[in-house]
């Protein structure tokens, strides 16, 4: 496992399972944003303090690439760094089953930041994240 800017350690819900007994490919995006979520707020934030000034970050591109399922029980850990490009914020985020070590998923969140209704070139990212991107931002 890479280094990472942060980690989430979560554990498999059973209702989360589909009749095969891995997790529903669905919700492996709730795991990613509950982690972006959680990161936000270890670092002092919150997405509703944000809408209240105006700032909203939207997803604007999901990729995820299934590698190995997580089943109901498992202990899994979500690592997430980030860079900027453009006026994008990109979240590379990694899910491993701590059981055995191995890669569940690996995934890519683009975010876009709108101010007041309007896409911005995203200086809020700048100003939130700005410890946390990594050197390949451009």
């Amino acid at each position: 496992m890479e280094n990472y800017s942060y980690k989430l350690e979560m554990k498999v819900r059973d209702y989360e399972c589909d009749i095969q007994g891995v997790v529903n490919n669905a919700n492996y995006q709730h795991y990613l944003e509950h982690a972006r979520h959680e990161f936000l707020e270890h670092i002092g934030g919150s997405f509703s303090q944000l809408h209240e000034q105006g700032v909203d970050p939207m997803v604007s591109r999901i990729t995820l690439e299934y590698k190995r399922p997580l089943r109901g029980g498992d202990r899994f850990v979500v690592c997430i760094n980030m860079l900027r490009k453009g006026a994008k914020v990109i979240f590379q985020q990694d899910i491993y089953n701590l059981g055995d070590g191995s890669l569940a998923l690996k995934g890519e969140v683009d975010v876009v930041c709108l101010r007041d209704g309007r896409l911005t070139r995203g200086e809020v990212f700048d100003e939130i994240f700005k410890e946390f991107f990594t050197k390949n931002s451009i």
